[in-house]
């Protein structure tokens, strides 16, 4: 029973994920902007996403394999929507929020796991970001240029 599990479950390791290159890009041969370039993709080019490094994606595409920045793909497939969506939904978002619902954020400049692990604090780097801070004095005369009142907001948790 254990092995048939095994098997079924077997061919969803290696799934390759559907995506749309949304920029002509360069694929490279390594995850690395000075890297040899393999091929130049084209806007709306189809690729499969295999593995993902930093903000590095190794694809599969018709011009060969290789590593594209995450940011050059939109994951899904050219014009993929949710089965039955007619984008009435998307409408009302708008209408409520002022924004499609949408949203992407992407942070991995030079971070890992190893690297937040081992994070250390750096006292001279704080005191140079303290010197970045507004006096409370060239605030407050801003806010009386601009007739804008104080309002106290809790601390978040």
């Amino acid at each position: 029973m254990r092995l048939l599990i095994l098997a079924l479950l077997f061919p969803l390791l290696g799934h390759a994920e559907p995506a749309t290159v949304i920029r002509a890009t360069e694929l490279k041969s390594a995850p690395a902007t000075d890297a040899s370039t393999v091929a130049q993709l084209a806007e709306n080019a189809a690729v499969e996403a295999l593995e993902r490094q930093g903000g590095w994606t190794r694809v599969k595409a018709a011009e060969g394999e290789g590593w594209v920045k995450l940011l050059a793909l939109r994951y899904g497939g050219p014009g993929s929507a949710k089965k039955g969506d007619t984008g009435i939904a998307q409408i009302f978002n708008v209408a409520r929020t002022g924004s499609s619902g949408t949203q992407v954020t992407t942070g991995v400049r030079g971070l890992d796991e190893e690297k937040l692990a081992n994070a250390q604090p750096n006292p001279a780097e704080l005191e140079k970001l303290n010197h970045f801070a507004v006096q409370p004095a060239a605030a407050a005369g801003f806010a009386a240029k601009g007739k804008l009142s104080a309002h106290e907001v809790e601390y978040p948790k």
